[in-house]
């Protein structure tokens, strides 16, 4: 591992995506405990796409036009579902604090769902790790296997900031209707922008 790879795999984890927009969301609405179980949950999301690209899942992802699509639209739909729900207030994104609180479990499943359900993860993973394996390395795999778990490593951290920042904001305006209706809409408009850009990407 290498200091190029760690402040590169940072780059990538820092930019937001579903996964941050998702932990935000629950670090405001329920706050800071349940803000961890929901980066739990989009870690462990990743888990299944090092995996793939590991064992050479992705590149049959990526040859096959029908599981590529099958699997991308199921994401799509996903986001557009929580966009749905985040507007009506309703499901894993309720902003209401005397809601009843989502179980650690529900959270974590959210979580897991929102990035196992993007196959462009295993697509990157399998041109971004190799990158970083030292040349005639003979244990590839493990190299992989490694890196891997230093990203998931990097992404719960930052996903854990993102959370607690989102849950200390919301001791100041979870009480500001004005406020919190602009935010059930922004959130619900970033997760339908997102099901729609994976929609129309190419491939």
């Amino acid at each position: 591992m290498t200091l190029e790879f760690l402040v590169t795999a940072l780059i990538v984890v820092l930019i937001p995506g579903t996964g941050v927009i998702y932990t935000l969301a629950v670090g405001f609405g329920q706050g800071r405990l349940s803000s961890l179980f929901a980066a739990l949950g989009c870690t462990m999301g990743i888990m299944p796409h090092i995996l793939a690209s590991v064992v050479g899942l992705a590149a049959l992802l990526h040859t096959s036009a029908v599981l590529f699509q099958a699997v991308k639209y199921a994401g799509v739909a996903y986001l557009l579902y929580l966009a749905w729900q985040t507007l009506r207030d309703k499901g894993p994104l309720a902003f209401e604090a005397d809601r009843e609180r989502r179980s650690a479990l529900k959270l974590i499943r959210t979580g897991f769902l929102i990035n196992i359900l993007n196959p462009k993860l295993s697509i990157f993973f399998l041109a971004f790790l190799p990158q970083f394996v030292p040349v005639g390395s003979q244990h590839i795999v493990l190299h992989m296997l490694g890196l891997g778990s230093v990203f998931m490593v990097l992404t719960f951290a930052v996903f854990v900031v993102y959370g607690s920042f989102a849950a200390w904001m919301r001791v100041w305006l979870l009480g500001d209707d004005a406020f919190m209706k602009w935010l059930r809409r922004a959130t619900a408009g970033v997760f339908a922008a997102l099901g729609l850009r994976l929609a129309f990407a190419n491939d």
